[in-house]
């Protein structure tokens, strides 16, 4: 499929889709968004052949935000507000289906992070299962300088991340958070250089493409685990290893730890 916004390739199981509108350093307007949702289904289809998906920025940034000379406020709203413009009827219609089916997404995902990662586009940095990080790199929550509120799931996965305290110096102050830094808080996984971020990402990529089955399970564990409570969890764990145990790469994994070898994993 051809993209305008977005650039993506498929080699070794592994998806990479790239942020590629390097005028707005890569804002993720409605047309952006749009290709990122189809881009993210069709790598989830079975025959798309893909096991890890890394989504990464083109050019100086991973993505400045929403594009707000294109918010599209009002979208879905249906009949005007008379009270003025609905800045959040975006989000009821594109940025939150698309951020909650990052969230349940049947195979890792890692996010590489270039340049600045602010707004909704921290929020999309935030949703990588892995997030490394370049040295140059870093995240802000821009909102309150246009008198708006953090938006993209970012209240909800900052104060669970990094805490309260640290979320709302995030929020409140909207000052840069350097990879350091961020790495420091619990931010993301790995800094490294930046000429050495897509291959860091990538050897992980590789990791994950080469793992097993069971990956889709224990992401989907993790994620649901923040919303959980003790005795829920235990039992999704439960049904979540029977199902486990019952693949192909299971019995594969059995089989090479008691031959000595290392195992083959097909992602079945």
């Amino acid at each position: 499929m051809a993209y305008s916004k977005i650039k993506t390739s498929v080699a070794d199981g592994i998806g990479v889709i790239t942020l590629s509108d390097t005028a707005t350093l890569n804002a993720a307007g409605l047309e952006l968004m749009g290709e990122l949702r189809q881009a993210f289904d069709a790598f989830a289809k079975p025959d798309a052949g893909v096991r890890c998906v890394v989504l990464t920025g083109e050019g100086r940034g991973f993505c400045s935000g929403a594009n707000l000379q294109g918010r599209g406020d009002g979208i879905g709203a249906g009949t005007p507000d008379p009270e003025g413009p609905d800045a959040g009827a975006g989000l009821e219609t594109v940025y939150n289906p698309f951020v909650t089916s990052l969230r349940d997404y049947p195979i890792p995902i890692i996010t590489a992070v270039n340049g600045v990662a602010a707004g909704v586009g921290c929020s999309l940095a935030l949703m990588g299962d892995l997030i490394v990080v370049a040295e140059s790199a870093y995240f802000l929550q821009a909102f309150r300088r246009i008198g708006l509120v953090p938006d993209g799931g970012s209240t909800y996965m900052l104060p669970r991340y990094i805490g309260k305290a640290r979320a709302m110096e995030m929020a409140l102050l909207g000052e840069r958070i350097p990879s350091k830094t961020a790495l420091e808080w619990g931010l993301c996984n790995r800094v490294v250089p930046d000429s050495e971020l897509m291959a860091a990402a990538m050897e992980l990529a590789r990791n994950l493409a080469s793992g097993p089955w069971a990956l889709s399970s224990i992401r989907k564990l993790i994620w649901e685990s923040l919303d959980t409570e003790w005795k829920e969890q235990l039992h999704a764990e439960r049904v979540a290893q029977k199902y486990a145990g019952r693949s192909e790469d299971s019995r594969e994994g059995v089989l090479a730890f008691l031959q000595k070898r290392v195992a083959a994993f097909v992602g079945r």
